[in-house]
């Protein structure tokens, strides 16, 4: 049976929800066991599993704090969908290997999310605005 659009939007609405709340568990459980996550020029490239994807969220939440997305527009097909959004927050730490200061930051992200039969998330690929995050948080 076919994920329904509501169905994708209630599991990244939960996912974007951990996300906000630097919930690194709650983040691992909308994943599938063996989802491929994929952060576009991030240093250790793509990962497999939830326990692979762990370094990634424990390192964006100690560099990025106090953020919400905000969906701007979704576009969905059978069992995946295209999620723009906005970042806003904080910038405590190093995001991006950029000096941060705790300056305000906000960057528009793209989502290609593919779902699996149980709604979980398969596979996460997330492209980001690196243009404005440096242009935000320039360095000395």
């Amino acid at each position: 049976m076919a994920l329904t659009t509501a169905a994708m939007d209630r599991k990244m609405d939960e996912h974007f929800a951990f996300e906000a709340a630097d919930n690194v568990e709650g983040v691992l459980a909308t994943l599938a066991p063996d989802v491929e996550h994929d952060i576009v020029g991030w240093p250790g490239g793509p990962v497999r599993g939830r326990e692979g994807t762990r370094p990634f969220y424990e390192t964006l939440f100690a560099d990025l704090s106090g953020g919400g997305t905000t969906t701007l527009r979704r576009l969905y097909g059978p069992g995946f969908m295209v999620d723009e959004s906005l970042w806003r927050g904080l910038a405590p730490g190093r995001p991006f290997g950029l000096e941060g200061h705790n300056r305000p930051l906000e960057f528009r992200l793209l989502h290609v999310v593919e779902f699996a039969d149980n709604g979980d998330i398969a596979r996460e690929n997330v492209w980001l605005d690196l243009a404005a995050i440096i242009r935000q948080l320039p360095q000395p």
